[in-house]
C-alpha cells in the first residue's frame, strides 16, 4: 500500500473526480456512506450522535454522515462551525440537503459565540471538522473545543484523521490540541502520521475504507513510503531446488556474545538457522564455548582466544554474510576488532545492538562503512548513531532516510511498524509484529534472519523486506497461541518455520 502525502491525496481525490468521472459532492457521498455503515454496525440508534463538522470537505462527509445517520433514526445533533462565513462548496450542498431533510434533531450554525453540549457516556461524537488539508496546529476555540471533547466520557469516531493531527509531520503540533479518537476511518489509504508511535493516542482504531478512487493515479503516482503486504512478500521468495545441497545455501558468519551475553549469540545463530540458510558460523569468546556447543550444536563454533570478549576480525572471504553485534560489549579491543572486521570483508553485513553502539561512540568510522550495509537500531541507538536526540517519531524516521541516503546504507529504525529506509530515499514500513515483542533479544533474532537470507543469496533490499515480514509474522503467528504477555525472543525462532509455511502456501 501507497502512503501518500496530503498533497498526493487531494491530487487523488481531483484525479478521481475528473478521470472516473464522477461529481465532487457524488465521491463525498460515497465516502459518507462508507462511514454511516460502520458507525450502524458498531452502535445501534439508542446512542445519542453530536456531529461536529468544519467549514471544508471533511466538515461536508460529517454533514452528509449526520443526514443519513438521522434517516436510519438515529437521534442526531449536528453543530457547523462557520466562523468566517466561507464554506466549500460541497458543504454548503451537504448544508442544504441535511436542511431540506429535516431528519436531525438539532442543527446549530456556529458563527461566534459557541455553547458546547453535553457529551456523556451515551453520546457518540463524529469529529468532521478538519481533514488530512490541515498545515498548522489547532487554536483558539477549536482547540478549546478539541480539549472539551478529550475530558468527556463520550466515543469519538474521526473521519479520515483525527481533527489537529497533520497528515505528516506533527512534530511541532500542540498535542494538548488533537481530538483523541476511538476510531479514525480514513479512506483510500492510510496516512504517513497514523504509522508512527507518537501519534497513537489520537488514533484509536484504524480502519482504510474502500472509496473506490481512481486505481490508475494510485498504480502510476510514485510514493516515497509504502507499507508492505503480504502480496509484496510471496514473489521474492526463493525456491528451494529439490536437489539443493547444503553448499548452495549459503554460508553465514555470526560474530555475537561477550562473556554474561551468551544468550544474545544463541538467539542470533539460532535464528540465521532458521532462515534456511546452508551453515553457519559464530565468532564468540572462550568462556562460551560449552553453552554454545550445546544449545546451538547445528552451528559451527570460531573461537576468539580472548576468553570474554570478541578481539581480533577473522579471514571473510569464506563467508557469504555477516552479521555483527548481539551482545558483543563495548569496549576498545571490540571496537577495533569491529571495525578491522568491516574493513577487510567483502560480503553484505549487518549491524546491530553493540556494532551500532560502537559506531555511536566512533562516528567518525561511520564514512568508512561499505555501501550496501545494513544497520538495525531501535530508536535510542539511532538517536546515538545520529548524534542528537530526535524531536518525536517523524523527525527520527526523517534522520533515518536521511543517513540511508549519504551512507548508502539500508537502516532498520525498528518499532511497532519497523521502517527500512533505503539508499534511493524510499522507506517500506512493515505491518506485521506486536507489543508482545518488546521483549529483550527480539532484535537478536531479526539480525540472524537478514543475516541468513543474506547468506542464501537474497540482495540487500529483499533480505531486509522478507526478514522484517516474517519477523513480524512469527511473533503474531506465536501470540495467536501464547499471547502477548508471556512471548518471548525465542518464541519467535520457533514460529519462523510456520511463517516461512503460511508465505510458501
Amino acid at each position: 500500500m501507497k502512503i501518500f502525502t496530503g498533497t498526493q491525496i487531494r491530487e487523488l481525490d481531483t484525479y478521481t473526480i475528473e478521470h472516473e468521472p464522477i461529481r465532487s459532492i457524488d465521491l463525498m457521498e460515497r465516502a459518507a456512506k462508507a462511514v454511516t455503515r460502520v458507525i450502524a454496525e458498531r452502535w445501534d440508534t439508542r446512542m445519542n450522535v453530536v456531529v461536529f463538522a468544519g467549514p471544508g470537505n471533511n466538515g461536508g462527509d460529517a454533514l452528509a454522515v449526520a443526514r443519513m445517520l438521522g434517516e436510519q433514526g438515529y437521534t442526531v445533533s449536528v453543530y457547523l462551525f462557520n466562523i468566517h462565513n466561507n464554506l466549500s462548496d460541497e458543504c454548503s450542498i451537504n448544508k442544504k440537503r441535511l436542511g431540506d431533510g429535516h431528519r436531525v434533531k438539532n442543527f446549530t450554525e456556529v458563527t461566534l459565540d459557541f455553547d458546547p453540549p453535553k457529551l456523556d457516556a451515551d453520546t457518540l461524537v463524529i469529529d468532521g471538522l478538519f481533514g488530512s488539508g490541515l498545515n498548522k496546529p489547532l487554536a483558539g476555540g477549536f482547540a478549546s473545543l478539541a480539549k472539551y471533547i478529550n475530558q468527556s466520557p463520550s466515543k469519538v469516531v474521526s473521519i479520515d484523521i483525527p481533527s489537529g493531527l497533520m497528515t505528516e509531520d506533527n512534530t511541532y503540533n500542540v498535542r494538548a490540541n488533537i481530538i483523541k479518537a476511538d476510531l479514525t476511518l480514513t479512506f483510500g489509504n492510510l496516512k504517513l502520521a497514523m504509522l508512527l508511535a507518537d501519534n497513537q493516542p489520537y488514533l484509536g482504531e484504524v480502519r482504510v475504507l474502500d472509496i473506490r478512487l481512481s486505481q490508475e493515479f494510485i498504480a502510476r503516482t510514485d510514493a516515497q513510503f509504502t507499507l508492505i503486504e503480504e502480496q509484496d512478500i510471496r514473489p521474492r521468495l526463493r525456491p528451494r531446488g529439490e536437489f539443493a545441497h547444503k553448499g548452495q545455501m549459503g554460508h553465514a558468519l555470526i560474530v555475537a556474545g561477550s562473556y554474561g551475553m551468551t544468550g544474545a549469540a544463541i538467539l542470533a545463530t539460532k535464528a540465521c538457522l532458521r532462515s534456511g540458510v546452508g551453515k553457519v558460523t559464530v565468532r564468540t569468546p572462550k568462556r562460551n564455548y560449552s553453552i554454545m556447543q550445546i544449545a546451538v550444536p547445528e552451528a559451527v563454533l570460531q573461537i576468539d582466544h580472548e576468553d570474554t570478549h570478541f578481539s581480533e576480525p577473522i579471514d571473510a572471504q569464506p563467508y557469504d554474510a555477516i552479521g555483527i553485534g548481539p551482545g558483543i560489549g563495548t569496549q576498545e579491543h571490540t571496537a577495533i576488532a569491529l571495525i578491522a572486521q568491516i574493513r577487510r570483508s567483502q560480503c553484505p553485513i549487518v549491524l546491530d545492538a553493540d556494532a551500532l553502539n560502537i559506531l555511536a561512540n566512533h562516528r567518525a568510522w561511520m564514512q568508512q562503512l561499505p555501501k550496501g550495509i545494513i544497520m538495525t537500531p531501535h530508536p535510542a541507538e539511532f538517536d546515538r548513531l545520529s548524534g542528537n536526540a530526535s524531536n518525536g517519531c517523524y523527525d527520527r524516521l526523517m534522520k533515518a532516510r536521511d543517513m540511508a541516503e549519504r551512507l548508502d546504507a539500508y537502516i532498520i529504525l525498528k518499532g511497532h511498524f519497523s521502517a527500512l529506509c533505503m539508499p534511493d530515499g524510499h522507506v517500506l514500513i512493515n505491518p506485521t509484529g506486536n507489543a508482545g515483542m518488546a521483549t529483550a533479544g527480539c532484535g537478536d533474532v531479526l539480525a540472524g534472519i537478514i543475516t541468513g537470507l543474506l547468506a542464501r543469496g537474497y540482495d540487500q533490499r529483499d533480505a531486509c523486506t522478507i526478514g522484517m515480514y516474517l519477523h513480524g509474522l512469527a511473533g503474531d503467528l506465536a501470540v495467536r497461541d501464547i499471547g502477548q504477555e508471556s512471548l518471548i525472543a525465542g518464541d519467535l525462532i520457533n514460529y519462523l518455520p510456520r511463517a516461512f509455511f503460511q508465505l510458501n502456501n
